[in-house]
């Protein structure tokens, strides 16, 4: 095995193992984005999940196993169409991955205004979990909307003084998004790896191929 089919090979197993975890984290958090939380993280937490593209994370995931599948020919047939063929697939996963990734980013730029209509729209129950968890009264203020009452908000006055949750909510959306898509640019990178690597096997096989040829025509000039 030669030094670049080893490296694409390694590239390879990055893409798939990429795959995997894109798999992973979509269906987890498709299945428990939508549970009762029983603390204010985790109702924050919850509703961020709710605006994820989970469906095209899953979308793209699976296209990046069939494309792991037209790879495997590629690697151990000397032919080049399969290269050529994975390659070109590889190149539309990774765009999939940076429009998820860009699309994760754009929602931290405005997390503060698209985070308030979600919760407005909670229980009280809820919006006191994030009251106590993030320790604020209110959302844009301790009127807005009108806080509820408990250890941390006990009164209107009280209620004044303390900062709006939409401070603290917004810190903690930006942290937990942030995460997210630098992990999906991460995912961009691995893309991008296994293109180069692709390119690289590509060319010492026409190489291979060329030099095959020219013996070829020695030994027939030989002959």
């Amino acid at each position: 095995m030669s030094k670049v089919l080893l490296a694409y090979v390694v590239a390879d197993g990055l893409f798939l193992l990429m795959g995997i975890f894109m798999i992973t984290f979509s269906v987890i958090v498709q299945n428990i984005r939508f549970e009762v939380p029983t603390e204010g993280h985790q109702a924050a937490r919850n509703l961020l999940y709710q605006g994820f593209p989970l469906t095209a994370g899953i979308v793209n995931a699976i296209f990046i196993f069939v494309t792991f599948l037209f790879t495997i020919p590629g690697v151990i047939t000397p032919a080049r169409g399969w290269l050529k063929l994975g390659g070109w697939m590889t190149t539309v996963c990774g765009m999939f991955s940076l429009i998820l990734g860009l699309y994760l980013w754009i929602l931290t730029l405005k997390t503060k205004e698209d985070f308030a209509p979600l919760y407005f729209r909670q229980s009280p129950e809820i919006q006191q979990l994030m009251q106590s968890a993030f320790q604020c009264c209110g959302y844009f203020n301790s009127t807005s909307p009108a806080f509820i009452t408990d250890d941390i908000c006990s009164s209107p006055a009280a209620a004044a003084l303390m900062r709006p949750c939409s401070t603290p909510i917004t810190s903690f959306a930006n942290v937990l998004v942030d995460n997210i898509f630098t992990a999906v640019f991460g995912m961009v990178g691995i893309d991008v790896v296994l293109i180069m690597a692709t390119a690289c096997l590509l060319k010492e096989r026409k190489e291979r191929e060329r030099f095959r040829h020219i013996d070829e025509k020695s030994g027939m000039v030989g002959f």
